[in-house]
């Protein structure tokens, strides 16, 4: 039963004790599930020489063997279309959704029965009640809701909360914007970058996004969302506030959220997640304000268990005391900052696509921009293409070009950024997981 505060006040504000103990006997149940039902468990926990009867203390979660992307992908080539992860057919299935596929790389295809579908809409229960999503909002999802998994979730826990809840699939940018605006939504669902192409459109059709009843932008999708210039200028140009939360289709729902205090990082849902932060390197667990690798091992979906699975997301836990809201759940501080295969070297500086946008979305008169990166004989070069206001004049553009230079170089050691103009409205816009950087250098 929801509280004032809690979607569930019972384990939202459990003793560290308690939840540990929960976490560790719901970690026992799951590896014997999978062990007995899943064939890749089964050969993965004998080839680590792990058998769960040794999973006794929580010291004992190190002999557990970690899962990768790679291993789950490889499972699906040589056992199609599922792989050996599934304890169970598609016949128990009642959804397929895979991943966006924006790496290039081969989607993971993932199923969910009608139990593992209820518990991802609870999931978002958690992050939307701790955002102050109530049953009075009317929300609106702008989302293409295709076989990514995005924001089907979301939609159906705003439902289960009692909000009305309007889809907007398969319709234009523009046509989103009217709706928002004529059926006099208080809550909309987006990527931060769409949300920051919403307002864009919003502008051209003359509406005032900041007058309008828009209070709360819902954010997933991408680490944008817990930026502070991206969350700013959202904020700015909805005159709404802006939550992050996060998920991953190989969990089917989100893990972790803001909530309405805003304490700076987002809490982990741990009565559902455990998550550690390794060194990608030795795999050793790294203590709170450490940055590493996450570890998610997830309690909900039955049919595909995923036990220490490597994300490759790069993040900070902070532990709970970090907010003052009475959850004791912790924290990653500062949301997903990025991903660890994200860093790109320059000329013997760490260029982090995060911390660029955090420059770029300090002038709000750069609609889009665009990161490039490319040998010239035997020199690296990379260059920021930006999409400018139509206001902005030649003028403008170079007090504009000079002081993006130094603020580049002076965040990233030096580092000179070319810096190139584009034609306005000329550079991509995304829906979904924007994708912005392009490394052009020979492997």
């Amino acid at each position: 039963m929801a509280s004032p505060d809690f979607w569930n006040p019972k384990t939202e504000a459990l003793e560290r004790e308690q939840l540990r103990a929960l976490q560790l006997t719901k970690l026992r149940r799951l590896v014997d599930w999978a062990n007995a039902r899943s064939p890749f468990y089964k050969a993965s926990f004998a080839k680590a020489g792990f058998r769960p009867e040794q999973l006794r203390t929580w010291s004992d979660i190190d002999r557990i063997p970690f899962l990768t992307r790679e291993q789950w992908m490889a499972s699906q080539e040589s056992t199609p279309p599922f792989g050996e992860l599934p304890v169970a057919g598609a016949d128990a299935a009642i959804r397929l959704h895979t991943t966006s596929g924006t790496s290039g790389r081969t989607p993971l295809r993932a199923l969910d029965t009608r139990r593992d579908w209820k518990w991802t809409s609870e999931m978002w229960c958690y992050g939307l009640w701790g955002m102050g999503v109530r049953s009075t909002d009317i929300a609106y999802v702008a989302f293409g809701y295709g076989s990514f998994i995005g924001f089907w979730g979301l939609h159906n826990g705003l439902e289960k909360i009692g909000t009305l809840t309007i889809p907007g699939g398969a319709q234009t940018t523009a046509a989103r914007v009217k709706q928002i605006i004529d059926f006099g939504c208080t809550v909309v669902a987006s990527t931060p970058t769409y949300a920051l192409r919403l307002a864009e459109e919003a502008e051209k059709l003359g509406y005032d996004l900041k007058n309008s009843p828009v209070r709360t932008v819902v954010l997933s999708g991408e680490p944008a969302g817990s930026i502070p210039e991206t969350k700013a200028l959202i904020e700015a140009q909805w005159g709404a506030k802006t939550y992050d939360t996060a998920g991953m289709t190989e969990i089917s729902t989100v893990f972790m959220f803001e909530p309405e205090e805003q304490p700076g990082g987002c809490h982990i849902i741990e009565d559902h997640f455990i998550e550690q932060v390794i060194d990608a390197e030795t795999g050793s667990e790294l203590p709170y304000g450490e940055a590493g690798e996450r570890v998610c091992t997830s309690f909900g979906r039955s049919i595909i268990p995923l036990i220490r699975y490597r994300t490759a997301d790069l993040v900070v836990k902070v532990p709970s005391t970090f907010a003052s809201n009475g959850r004791t759940w912790d924290l990653y501080q500062g949301g997903i900052i990025g991903r660890v295969d994200d860093m790109k070297l320059v000329r013997g500086t760490n260029v982090y696509p995060r911390a660029v946008e955090g420059i770029v979305r300090t002038f709000p008169v750069i609609d889009e921009f665009q990161l490039r990166i490319t040998r010239e004989g035997i020199r690296d070069e990379i260059t920021l293409v930006v999409d400018p206001s139509p206001t902005v004049t030649d003028a403008d553009w170079g007090v504009l070009e000079a002081a993006l230079v130094k603020e580049l170089a002076d965040t990233h050691e030096g580092l000179r950024f070319l810096i190139e103009r584009a034609e306005p409205g000329s550079l991509p816009r995304f829906e979904l997981k924007a994708k912005r950087l392009t490394d052009l250098r020979p492997a």
